[in-house]
Formats: structure tokens, C-alpha cells, sequence
């Protein structure tokens, strides 16, 4: 990443336009980030957490991240001195009903300290603790070669081949690049790709394109298929998203 700095880690929220984002920066507190409206994407050198309206992005004091708003988006931060989750790498977690309108409360304006907002705190921090993590993270590989295929993917995450076939471009066998998306992703190649159209996805969603457009043009065979991976992998299927 380029030069970064750091930046107070705020409790709060603030608009930000599509396309728009924070550049690389990092915080001496830890900080829950939550897309209210829109989609954001948190983004260290090891990889990118994206984050619908059902999941929040923890994101440990000290690392270095980047945001990216994907349609308009507002943007919730909550900075914390504790460390209820017990993480020391960034992860998704789920957003429910009740977590969502502890954090859109908790954010709305600065609050004097209270007895009140103490209450509000300690029911957040349960919710925080309460919430599974679920895998909205895409890594970053590290070999040449496999980074060669990851970036022929991101450019076209509709593109079909198998790893054999994208192995003959790159010049690796399958087996190879199996055994290195195993070591440099914790994942398998499966896993790796269905990942990274869920990404796209999120983001043409949040762009206002068609679930059908959207199946298309990210590798799904079928709507079908799409909005039933959407669901198992968010909780919710790809029409509610842009509602």
C-alpha cells in the first residue's frame, strides 16, 4: 500500500459518494466499520473484506486498511479501547436486526458520557460477542504465479476456465497452483473464485444493475444458482440487497 498515517479511530458516521473511499491509514484503537447504506470493501496488503448491510468489518488496532464506498454509502464507525472479540486479524461478522440499530443509534452523534449511553455500550459489546464471524474476505496471493490467475479472474470474473487451463497461461500445472491457493490463500481454488464473484456482485448491485445482469456477468450459469449461493454466503438473496 502506499504512505499511510494515522487516523483517529472516531466513533461516528459520514457520507461517502460512490467510488469514493479513505486512503490507507491506521488506528491506535480497534474499530467496527458498518456500511448503513451501500456496500464498502476494507482492504489490507493480505486481502479485502467486503461488507453488505448484514455484515460489519472488524479491524484490529494497528492495520493498515483502505475503504472503498460501492454506491452511496454511509459509513458507521465504532472506535474501541477494548478488545471484546478477542481478534487480532480483520474479520466479517453478522449484522443482525438488533446489531444494526445498537450500531445506527450508537453512531448517530457524539453523546456526552452517561449513564445511558454506558447501557448503549455494554448491550453493543454482548451484540459484538454474540455475533458469529462468517468468511466475506477475499486474500491476496503472494506467488507470481498464482497472482497471475487471480488477476486474470478479477479482470473477468465470468471468465470459466479451469485452473489447468488458466495454469497453461501462467505457465504452472494444476497441481501447483492447488497446493499454493491451499498455502497462500487458506482456501481452495473453488472457494477462492466464488468468493471474488460475490465481491463483483456486491458491488454491481450497489452499482443499481440487474440481479439477472448481475448473475451474468459475474460466472453464475443461472440466476437461480446466483441468488441461492447470494443467500447461503449473506443471509438474504440479491433482489432484497438493492431494495
Amino acid at each position: 500500500m502506499p504512505e499511510t498515517r494515522q487516523r483517529p479511530a472516531n466513533t461516528g458516521h459520514r457520507p461517502i459518494k460512490a467510488g469514493g473511499g479513505i486512503e490507507p491509514h491506521w488506528h491506535d484503537r480497534h474499530q467496527i466499520v458498518y456500511a448503513g447504506r451501500g456496500v464498502l470493501s476494507v482492504t489490507t496488503d493480505a486481502g479485502s473484506w467486503v461488507a453488505p448491510g448484514t455484515r460489519a468489518i472488524w479491524v484490529p488496532a494497528g492495520t493498515v486498511h483502505q475503504h472503498r464506498a460501492y454506491g452511496e454509502t454511509t459509513l458507521h464507525t465504532v472506535g474501541l479501547t477494548e478488545n471484546p472479540l478477542d481478534l487480532d486479524a480483520p474479520s466479517a461478522l453478522v449484522v443482525s436486526p438488533l446489531l444494526r440499530e445498537l450500531i445506527l443509534t450508537y453512531t448517530a452523534e457524539e453523546k456526552a458520557e452517561s449513564a445511558e449511553w454506558r447501557r448503549l455500550r455494554g448491550v453493543l459489546l454482548d451484540q459484538l460477542r454474540r455475533s458469529p464471524q462468517r468468511p466475506t474476505y477475499l486474500p491476496t496471493a503472494k506467488d507470481a504465479r498464482l497472482a497471475a490467475v487471480c488477476e486474470l479472474l478479477r479482470s473477468d470474473p465470468a471468465d470459466n476456465r479451469t485452473l489447468t487451463e488458466l495454469g497453461r497461461e501462467v505457465g504452472a500445472s494444476e497441481r501447483t497452483l492447488s497446493r499454493l491457493c491451499k498455502a497462500d490463500l487458506g482456501m481452495t481454488f473453488p472457494q477462492w473464485r466464488t468468493q471474488l464473484r460475490l465481491h463483483e456482485a456486491l458491488r454491481l448491485l450497489a452499482e443499481g444493475h440487474s440481479v439477472t445482469q448481475v448473475a451474468h456477468a459475474c460466472g453464475w450459469a443461472s440466476t437461480s444458482a446466483f441468488i441461492d449461493t447470494f443467500r447461503r454466503a449473506f443471509g438474504h438473496t440479491p433482489g432484497s440487497r438493492r431494495a
